[in-house]
């Protein structure tokens, strides 16, 4: 878990992170328990590297397949009528 909180900073992190501080001043200046919840939410997706769809739910895999395989591709060529 250490390991997840440190490793792994991109911009979206970077500005949920930002976006979390922000909100939390805010919410202790305007004593505002709404705005500290947000901010809760937007710290807690920041330090765990969550977001709408979890840890990766939206990426594409980074790995390739380990699919050896080699299938054979045909091609037609399709001429139009001429006239």
């Amino acid at each position: 878990m250490v390991e997840n909180i440190l490793t792994g900073w991109n911009f979206m992190r970077w500005l949920r992170l930002g976006l979390g501080l922000f909100v939390t001043v805010q919410a202790v200046q305007l004593h505002d328990a709404l705005a500290g919840l947000v901010a809760a939410f937007f710290l807690f997706q920041a330090v765990t590297n969550t977001g709408c769809c979890g840890v990766g739910g939206c990426s594409i895999p980074s790995s390739k397949s380990n699919n050896k395989e080699s299938r054979e591709v045909d091609y037609e060529e399709i001429k139009s009528p001429r006239e």
